[in-house]
């Protein structure tokens, strides 16, 4: 079984309204397991204790920011990131491209 974790970019305002609202709307109409919350980046700076459970979900992937940006996030919260965990890009990728990469997700894989 695998999980999304999907990051709304809340407070930062860097990644386009229309790529959020697209990536959410899938993840909403897919029949797969995402936890959608308000900003890792505000979690990590309350040292939120929910990102070293979201960091061992199995099948994890990341729908976020930058890779080292998310590893970063996590480290400060107290975890670490597998280097397996898949993490997409909200603010260099396409919706498209996004949501094709989840299709194509293995469980503990990367982008086919």
């Amino acid at each position: 079984m695998s999980c999304t974790l999907y990051c709304h970019c809340a407070h930062a305002q860097v990644v386009p309204a229309d790529t959020k609202r697209a990536v959410l709307e899938a993840l909403a109409a897919s029949a797969g397991t995402f936890e959608a919350v308000g900003d890792l980046c505000e979690m990590s700076a309350r040292r939120d204790k929910a990102l070293a459970r979201i960091a061992a979900e199995p099948g994890l992937r990341i729908v976020a920011c930058h890779r080292r940006a998310v590893a970063w996030l996590m480290h400060a919260a107290g975890t670490t990131l597998p280097d397996s965990v898949p993490v997409l890009n909200m603010r260099e990728q396409k919706p498209a491209e996004i949501i094709a990469a989840l299709a194509d997700l293995t469980p503990q894989g990367n982008p086919s």
